[in-house]
């Protein structure tokens, strides 16, 4: 029984992680030959600024993260102001 863990920045919306997992599971499938109730997928989500590379937290990106009900992208507080 395949037990697959993914690590991914939050902000993704729930039709794309049901997707990711259903892909995920597809490819288990294909290329292990087993059935895919045997597949078992754990997704951890990482809140934006928990991760960090070389030292430094690394925030979602702005096009990572869902469009807020008016249209606008949610802020995290870290995003760089647009150049005039």
């Amino acid at each position: 029984m395949p037990v697959i863990q993914i690590n991914l920045m939050e902000g993704r919306t729930e039709a794309q992680k049901e997707a990711l997992m259903r892909e995920v599971t597809r490819a288990a499938v294909d290329t292990l030959g087993v059935k895919p109730q045997a597949v078992r997928i754990m997704l951890n989500e990482l809140r934006s600024g928990h991760y960090a590379v070389a030292g430094e937290p690394k925030y979602a990106e702005a096009s990572e993260q869902p469009a807020a009900s008016n249209g606008t992208a949610p802020t995290n507080g870290h995003e760089k102001a647009p150049a005039n």
